[in-house]
């Protein structure tokens, strides 16, 4: 009975904190603090994704989304000029707000229809260890992967040395 109500209450502050960033996001006119308050709600995803004992997904979230998105982001908003302040709301915000309380009332049914249980859910030995053992055990992908990762990097630190030069 405790852990649910914990696992509620964390819950609730999770998606209160994710509600918070969301709208920050799309309110404030500083572009640079907008995409850190994106930070915050990518990192509120992976909060619910391990209320949810979906570890794999959590991970996912962190490494790729606040990761390499967020960075990407970030780096192209200090490469470019004159994006500090963003552009002024324009004659879309209408038709974008509709778009928004449809979703909204979507979201919303969908989660009130749906009935959710956490029976049932694998421990983490059977859910992340076969992963890693398949991509970083013997025969596995870690010089793949590895390889990736210093070519992508190589192309992030190529495409800052040529925007620089201009």
């Amino acid at each position: 009975m405790l852990e649910t109500v914990t696992y509620s209450l964390i819950f609730y502050l999770i998606a209160v904190i994710a509600v918070i960033s969301a709208l920050a996001v799309i309110m404030v006119r500083d572009i640079f603090r907008a995409a850190l308050c994106l930070i915050v709600l990518f990192m509120t995803v992976a909060g619910v994704y391990v209320l949810l004992h979906a570890d794999f997904l959590a991970i996912v979230q962190i490494l790729i989304y606040v990761g390499a998105i967020s960075v990407l982001i970030i780096v192209a908003i200090m490469l470019t000029r004159d994006a500090r302040h963003g552009q002024p709301l324009g004659y879309l915000k209408y038709v974008a707000g509709v778009v928004a309380l449809l979703l909204l009332g979507t979201i919303v049914y969908s989660v009130m229809n749906t009935a959710f249980s956490m029976a049932g859910t694998p421990p983490l030995e059977q859910t992340i260890q076969p992963l890693g053992k398949s991509l970083f055990g013997d025969g596995g992908y870690f010089l793949i992967v590895e390889i990736a990762a210093v070519l992508l990097l190589s192309a992030i630190l190529g495409a800052i040395a040529v925007i620089r030069e201009k």
